[in-house]
């Protein structure tokens, strides 16, 4: 039960990550593509990184 929980944190966790980055050139930010996809389950609490993740998962 903890690896079926484990691999569909890991794909959440990977869906996100692809979405923010296929989606980036829609937000305000400029540089460190790979840096804000990869921490953007910790990155999320940010009212401003919050919004620019939404701007790049709308498409």
């Amino acid at each position: 039960m903890t690896t079926l929980l484990s691999l569909l944190l890991l794909g959440a966790y990977a869906g996100g990550a692809w979405k923010f980055w296929s989606g980036f050139r829609r937000t305000n930010f400029s540089q460190g593509r790979i840096y804000l996809g990869l921490l953007w389950p910790v990155l999320i609490v940010n009212k401003s990184y919050r919004q620019n993740f939404t701007k790049a998962l709308k498409g």
